[in-house]
């Protein structure tokens, strides 16, 4: 049996080409079959006519509406499973998920969402601003929640319109600039000790040490000791229970350390970063993993759920830790992670020894130097091939290799 799976995608070249390269080295599955993938062109499309693929990674509908209502017609008429679904990115964004996670006892940092600086150019929108939007003191919002604090917008994407604010000034021309971006109000987490983000696929969670005010190829720092057990484990433990609350299946949340709390800022990412040129040393995991919970999806025909039965969630009561632990239950039952860990122990075992061989072989490297060629400008190029050819070669190393 062959089974098809179909990439949505924007401007990315370099995951699609190692995904479509692993799922290609794998080849046949005994007792499940065999996988291929392409990548979606876009065009008219007859609701009533049935799909060809039965997975679809999307990583450009949350910004581009027609495809966005292809994946919604192929999920709710058809059962095509999807990472992520419209029904839930396109309305669960970052404040719905905060309001979520405050409810849930999370230590979400203290957040005002404040009305528009300036309206949408809409004659509706003026006249109701003008007929029923209060004045309010925006110096006293900021005060009330303390300095420094961020202004960030409702429903973010790619760090746009973030900024640190430190006094009243700063306040003022942030929101001066916000424009027509509805935004949040956000306590910092003022000398917090590490910033921990976690990339979830499916059942799998990496955690690692990010440092937001490096390069884009130095935020993520190789550091596998960066947080203590008990730490590490509630942060993966908020990742899980955020993407199986609102049935995200591809996501990334970041979470800022300071003593023993936790404070979780941001996870609500339609399109988490996977880039080579980013991850580096990560990303020969972020593909197994791509891979592996889409073939465990489509092998076993787990089904799509866009209910998302946030009762089961809401009822757990008890202490931090006690809440903790039963929202890592119900979110491994919604991954059912140890039905998708025996199935890569009995059908995925070759996988490791597959994507090894190729990182460390030439037909990775050109993809890898191919990247630096599109992402960096002549004069950095063999500065940047070194420098990832150096991490992923320590990747390799600690693969054993």
């Amino acid at each position: 049996m062959r089974h098809l799976i179909g990439l949505l995608l924007g401007t990315e070249e370099d995951w699609p080409a190692a995904f479509e390269t692993v799922l290609r080295r794998l080849g046949p599955i005994e007792g499940v079959g065999e996988f291929g993938v392409e990548r979606l062109t876009i065009e008219p499309f007859d609701l009533r006519a049935g799909p060809r693929h039965e997975l679809v990674i999307d990583r450009l509908a949350y910004w581009y509406y027609h495809p966005r209502e292809w994946l919604k017609k192929v999920s709710m008429m058809d059962d095509v499973y999807l990472l992520n679904s419209p029904f839930t990115f396109q309305s669960m964004e970052k404040h719905t998920a905060y309001c979520a996670m405050i409810r849930l006892g999370l230590k979400v940092p203290e957040t005002v969402l404040v009305p528009y600086k300036n309206p949408p150019d809409n004659a509706r929108y003026a006249y109701t601003a003008a007929r029923y939007n209060q004045p309010f003191d925006l110096d006293e919002v900021a005060e009330r929640i303390g300095y420094p604090l961020f202004m960030k917008p409702y429903d973010g994407g790619a760090w746009r319109g973030v900024s640190m604010v430190r006094d009243r000034a700063a306040l003022h021309r942030a929101y001066d600039e916000s424009g027509e971006m509805l935004m949040h109000l956000q306590q910092a987490i003022d000398g917090y000790d590490v910033f921990a983000r976690s990339l979830s696929i499916g059942a799998e969670t990496m955690v690692m040490r990010f440092r937001p005010e490096q390069p884009m190829h130095a935020r993520y720092a190789v550091d596998h000791a960066f947080l203590s057990p008990s730490a590490g484990e509630e942060v993966v433990t908020i990742g899980k229970l955020v993407n199986a609350f609102f049935r995200w299946e591809f996501n990334s949340c970041e979470t800022l350390v300071k003593g023993s709390d936790v404070h979780p800022i941001d996870y609500a990412n339609a399109c988490p970063d996977v880039a080579l040129t980013s991850l580096h040393y990560y990303f020969p995991w972020a593909i197994k993993a791509l891979v592996k919970w889409s073939v465990f999806c489509v092998a076993t025909r787990r089904r799509p759920r866009i209910d998302l039965e946030t009762r089961d969630f809401f009822a757990v009561t008890g202490t931090y830790e006690e809440r903790l632990a039963e929202y890592r239950r119900l979110a491994d039952a919604y991954f059912e992670t140890e039905r998708y860990e025996e199935f890569c122990r009995t059908h995925l075992g070759h996988l490791d020894e597959i994507v090894l061989e190729w990182v460390s072989g030439p037909e990775f490297d050109r993809l890898l130097v191919d990247t630096v060629t599109a992402t960096y400008p002549e004069h950095e190029r063999d500065r940047f091939v070194e420098h990832f050819r150096g991490l992923l070669r320590l990747w390799a190393k600690d693969q054993g290799f």
